[in-house]
């Protein structure tokens, strides 16, 4: 990257899965471009996940900062709300820490970064059985497009040329977001007051924060066979209030919302 790139906080959040938090963190510090602080945002965590978090910031290469709430049920809008209030710098990049990043991760999300833009990126998932070796190993491997126990390995291709012609032209009309792989510009999730606490339980959130970015003016742009990141297995958990989530989702597509009301605002 330039001397005219954006400086980068990486938000990572977390609850109760040590062993992917720790690939994850081991795929950061691989990155061939490392963003400038790490935040983990854990809603909740045992005293293991704390301790492992302890043992990274000793000798990490950047800043690990680790904001910590109660377990209340899922709130996990609430705790990247505070994240983005600990944020030193001007480029968020929001991921979960059940993935292993691709080591031009961030350098990927650097490259198609552009003002009044947000950046939408993908996953590839990988088999129950793949998760539970690399969690029990704890090591970190070298993953890729031939790897085993990749599902959807189409999106294993890191292809920059043709991320770059399908920037503004892969899905143009979607409107849903996914958390665990987008990033933004403080000024633009400030504007909207970041993620509506409303939500509770799992679902829509990451759909509303990415519908309230466009319709303040915030343009979507999807990264298609770059930012790559491979996803651990688990359990569809924390499912309720999901009916009651999308219903509210709706509503506030209807209404072209812009500002939540119960957001960022709360810790700034």
């Amino acid at each position: 990257m330039n001397s005219t790139s954006p400086r980068v906080s990486l938000i990572i959040s977390t609850y109760n899965r040590p062993d992917a938090l720790r690939l994850c963190l081991q795929s950061v510090a691989r990155q061939t471009v490392l963003p400038n602080e790490v935040i983990i945002g854990d809603d909740g965590s045992k005293e293991e996940t704390v301790q492992m978090i302890r043992c990274f910031q000793e000798d990490f290469p950047v800043e690990i900062t680790h904001v910590w709430q109660e377990d209340k049920g899922f709130r996990l809008a609430m705790c990247r709300n505070k994240c983005f209030a600990r944020c030193r710098y001007e480029y968020i990049i929001e991921v979960d820490g059940d993935l292993i990043l691709h080591p031009d991760f961030v350098a990927d999300h650097l490259r198609f970064a552009r003002k009044g833009c947000f950046l939408k990126g993908g996953r590839v998932n990988l088999s129950e059985k793949r998760t539970q070796s690399l969690c029990a190993s704890g090591k970190l491997p070298n993953i890729h497009f031939f790897s085993k126990g990749l599902r959807r390995r189409t999106n294993a291709f890191r292809l920059l040329v043709v991320c770059r012609y399908l920037l503004t032209r892969y899905k143009p009309n979607k409107r849903t977001g996914l958390g665990c792989n987008m990033s933004f510009w403080r000024e633009d999730i400030v504007r909207i007051n970041g993620y509506d606490e409303y939500y509770e339980g799992w679902g829509a959130e990451d759909s509303d924060f990415s519908s309230r970015l466009l319709n303040s003016g915030v343009r979507r742009l999807s990264l298609k066979f770059a930012g790559l990141v491979f996803h651990l297995w688990h359990d569809d958990l924390y499912m309720y209030n999901k009916e009651r989530n999308y219903e509210y989702l709706n509503a506030n597509i209807v209404r072209k919302t812009i500002r939540c009301e119960r957001g960022l605002d709360r810790y700034i």
